[in-house]
């Protein structure tokens, strides 16, 4: 009897050291691309001033007409810098928040498929607004990114990404076809619960983004 207490005990232990992922904020950002839509949640318990500089940069729109310049099945999906991945010309208060870099928030939580993780170069605090979606685990990249949230809705749409032909380009798998961010939009969960009302919000950010590329055609034939 004393035995099996003490494996009980000793499992309990073991479960309560397991680490747990973080809670996750109420904000959701959902990135609208050619091939369906994304949904983020944020973990500002981890990285704070990472999660506030991913918000003002959507806020900004600075997202929209960029693009996910990297697919590499079962590893990453990649957002590109949106300094040189917009298709559209940015603004300056677009352009002034999208140059500036956020400290390296590393933390213990597991890169496993849907984390998001920031983009950087040797420099930890080098961070912009590249980010990285995660398509299967990496414990190697544990530590080394900033861990800042994770897809909360549309793994359905990282699958179609997964499916795109590829071309390797040095250390990188890219896709042969534009993933296009088409729009970008923010929202809380626990104020924003009406679904119609979203459901407009999607179809006028959708239809600004038809008139940016067309804009953006019109600038640079």
């Amino acid at each position: 009897m004393w035995i099996a207490g003490c494996v009980c005990l000793a499992f309990v232990v073991a479960v309560s050291a397991l680490p747990q992922e973080p809670k996750l904020g109420s904000a959701r950002v959902v990135f609208q691309t050619n091939y369906g839509d994304i949904e983020f949640g944020f973990f500002p318990s981890v990285a704070p001033k990472t999660v506030e500089h991913i918000f003002k940069l959507v806020r900004l729109g600075c997202y929209n007409t960029n693009h996910f310049f990297r697919v590499d099945k079962g590893f990453v999906a990649q957002v590109a810098d949106v300094v040189g991945g917009r298709s559209a010309p940015m603004n300056e208060e677009q352009r002034k928040e999208a140059e500036k870099t956020v400290i390296g928030e590393f933390s213990d939580v597991k890169h496993v498929r849907g984390i998001l993780s920031m983009g950087r170069y040797s420099d930890p605090n080098s961070a912009s607004s590249s980010f990285s979606v995660l398509l299967g685990d990496a414990p190697h990249l544990d530590h080394q990114y900033a861990i800042f949230g994770k897809v909360t809705k549309g793994d359905d749409t990282l699958i179609k990404l997964e499916q795109l032909p590829t071309r390797r380009e040095g250390i990188f798998v890219m896709p042969t076809e534009r993933i296009t961010i088409l729009s970008s939009y923010y929202y809380d969960i626990e104020i924003d619960t009406c679904e119609d009302e979203r459901s407009i919000l999607r179809r006028r950010l959708a239809a600004s983004a038809v008139e940016i590329e067309r804009q953006r055609m019109k600038c640079f034939p």
